[in-house]
């Protein structure tokens, strides 16, 4: 072969590896489509009750990941660790709610409050933008405390990727809430947004115009339903869960349609798009609690040019891997405050993980302590409140039909010993379940003496893991309010100070763990957009006026403060 020649083929494999290269570091769109409370009800994950041709084109497509887990039985905890990369029983965000008390919980004296983090935590959204992302939220929050004065380029209903810069990078959330508990009694009220649909004239409050208007399912009437064997099989039972398959069937047409308008921007190819929910299904027995029923979650993943199409992925995933995964996919390393590790991505961890963790601590108006360690097979939970109940008689919950039917049939003595197990008087002190064989966890095994070893191997990893994360469960509620709010007063974050250094503008904070957002008023006119994340100085131009605000999380934000020549 001549030397010609032989240069020829090397010069055109040092192109293919240029270019294979620029295809690694280029940075992709992410989409995060996200459904509330539900559990493994799709076909892609084997329940072919109903037909979801969006999610299943998407798991065809894509990648399913089969051992997705909740670090928590219900929304908030869950979010607050999604969107920090911490687990909530680490940051103080393990209870349910902080931010907005139900009547019986403030009756009994708890205030509505922020969770306050470590000084270094930052939502991922905003290392997202930090990192030149649009990142736009549409539109549930509820993260334990409110947003980052720096974590959105817009949260609302309107938040849109087309909203950006032509040709910038985006990464979009879309929230499905019609797939939430509530819409099993009310599905009506869940579809509006009361500062967007205010009263009309003459009719009182809005929604009163659909009383005694019931929504239609979107399910045949003839639907056959398999009632999981911890709830009664009647017709009360089976009319909720057609509701809920019903949800699901609206839920998977509103994926569609961000599918399509990916495709009609000829963006599909260039997003990762990743559908998941905030926890388990909303039926009794699910949600709140730690059984896989309340904690393990869906997932599929689609990349772009269906990389990886039609396969499935066994590894155990928590919630608390999603923001260092997701940095990792735009190619952005991890914080060192993570306690996640990427399963995906530039920053992929090496190591496969053994176990995932979850906690339930009040909800509502009751406390209960709960912890959870679960293998590939085996599922391990300690209860801290062995003499309590494991049913908590929450208002909420209890307007659900299938929940009175099932408190009916209770007190009628009507249940089966499966479905008394929940109206138990009081708990072990421990449980485990062999979840191959007993996948609806209703067989505990933790005094057989054939499981004694993996009951000590995974006691032993649930303790390692509270002190390792430094577990708030054990501090009483008030004493941890008093550590993010002294007094029950809370902080505000400082004003920032501004020096201008030559033709830049350098702003700093005294409040540490504070985030300092800008806005330019020649540009930034449009006031739905949120402030720009400061991370490096601005260079100032004549008759620049630039406005500054600083906030740390779970602290009141500062005073707005303007700069500009008048100064």
């Amino acid at each position: 072969m001549s030397i010609t020649k032989i240069s020829s083929i090397l010069f055109f494999l040092l192109i293919i590896a240029c270019s294979n290269e620029k295809n690694i570091d280029k940075r992709p769109n992410i989409v995060w489509l996200v459904a509330e409370d539900l559990g493994l009800y799709i076909p892609s994950f084997g329940d072919s009750t109903i037909s979801t041709p969006n999610l299943s084109r998407l798991a065809e497509e894509g990648v399913r990941y089969n051992n997705v887990y909740s670090v928590s039985g219900v929304c908030s905890p869950s979010r607050a660790s999604i969107v920090t990369g911490m687990y909530p029983t680490s940051i103080g965000a393990h209870h349910m709610r902080t931010l907005y008390q139900q009547p019986a919980a403030k009756e009994k004296g708890i205030i509505n409050y922020e969770v306050v983090p470590p000084p270094k935590v930052k939502m991922v959204s905003q290392i997202l933008r930090e990192q030149g992302y649009y990142c736009t939220n549409n539109k549930k929050e509820d993260y334990q405390f409110y947003q980052s004065l720096t974590a959105w380029d817009e949260s609302s209903i309107f938040a849109h990727w087309r909203n950006r810069d032509k040709d910038q990078n985006f990464y979009s959330i879309f929230n499905f809430g019609v797939t939430h508990e509530s819409n099993l009694w009310d599905p009506w009220y869940r579809h509006f947004d009361l500062d967007t649909f205010p009263p009309r004239r003459g009719i009182g409050k809005w929604w009163e115009q659909f009383a005694g208007i019931e929504k239609p399912f979107y399910v045949s009437d003839s639907i056959k339903i398999s009632v999981p064997p911890y709830l009664p099989n009647n017709d009360i039972v089976r009319n909720d869960m057609k509701r809920m398959y019903s949800n699901i069937v609206e839920m998977d047409g509103k994926v569609g349609l961000i599918l399509k308008q990916l495709e009609d921007d000829n963006l599909l190819e260039e997003t990762i798009v990743v559908f998941y929910t905030d926890h388990g299904g909303p039926l009794p027995r699910e949600k709140r609690l730690l059984y896989d029923s309340g904690i393990r979650v869906p997932m599929i993943i689609r990349y772009p040019n269906q990389v990886r199409a039609g396969e499935v992925d066994n590894r155990l995933i928590s919630f608390v891997d999603f923001a260092p995964t997701l940095l990792s996919m735009a190619n952005i390393p991890p914080h060192k405050f993570h306690q996640g590790r990427a399963f995906e991505g530039k920053y992929k961890s090496k190591n496969k993980r053994k176990y995932i963790y979850a906690a339930a601590d009040r909800f509502d108006e009751h406390y209960d302590m709960i912890r959870a360690v679960r293998d590939n097979q085996y599922k391990y939970l300690k209860n801290f409140n062995p003499e309590k109940p494991y049913y908590l008689p929450l208002e909420y919950r209890e307007k659900m039909d299938s929940m009175q039917e099932l408190i009916r049939m209770n007190q009628s003595g009507q249940l089966d010993n499966l479905q008394l197990q929940w109206f138990r008087n009081e708990k072990p002190k421990e449980e485990l379940f062999d979840t191959y064989s007993d996948p609806y966890e209703l067989r505990n095994l933790a005094g057989d003496p054939k499981y004694k070893d993996k009951l000590y191997e995974l006691k032993n990893e649930c303790s390692k893991w509270m002190e390792e994360v430094d577990d708030k469960g054990p501090m009483p509620e008030e004493k941890l309010i008093e550590s993010f709010w002294p007094n029950k007063i809370q902080p505000i974050t400082k004003d920032p100070v501004i020096d201008k250094v030559g033709d830049n503008l350098v702003v700093s904070c005294q409040t540490e763990g504070a985030n300092i957002g800008f806005k330019l008023s020649h540009q930034d006119t449009l006031t739905w957009k949120g402030w720009r994340p400061y991370i490096k100085p601005i260079a100032y131009e004549e008759e620049m006026k630039v406005e500054f605000k600083a906030h740390r999380i779970g602290y009141l934000p500062s005073k707005k403060v303007v700069f500009s020549n008048a100064n």
